[in-house]
């Protein structure tokens, strides 16, 4: 389970810890979170203040990718949504390498196994 570097930033200051995130990843793995189709998934954290989107197509690689306030906004439109699609249809075709790249210059987090 992963988080972009922005996530990461983004998290940090909403005060989301990655306890909170791997718990909550776990329970989208067991339907427990909104499935957007396409392999995205939006997520409540933040006793409820957050909404998360996770990218998890072919449910091999689960990665937080998109935080956002419900007090900013309720939803992403369609046209974001699509892209969301679209990057998930990315993570799915990287390879273990392709991650440990984007580990090693710190793009993606790794937050739990």
């Amino acid at each position: 389970m992963f988080k972009t570097a922005w996530f990461a930033k983004a998290s940090k200051k909403a005060r989301i810890s990655d306890e909170e995130l791997c718990s909550a990843v776990r329970q989208a793995m067991i339907g427990r979170a909104d499935d957007l189709g396409g392999g995205v998934f939006k997520k409540r954290l933040g006793k409820n203040l957050y909404r998360s989107l996770i990218l998890a197509r072919g449910r091999q690689y689960w990665v937080y990718a998109y935080l956002f306030a419900k007090k900013d906004r309720a939803n992403i439109d369609e046209d974001e949504l699509a892209s969301f699609r679209a990057l998930a249809g990315l993570y799915a075709g990287k390879t273990d390498e392709d991650l440990d790249k984007e580990l090693r210059r710190k793009e993606l987090v790794e937050i739990c196994q």
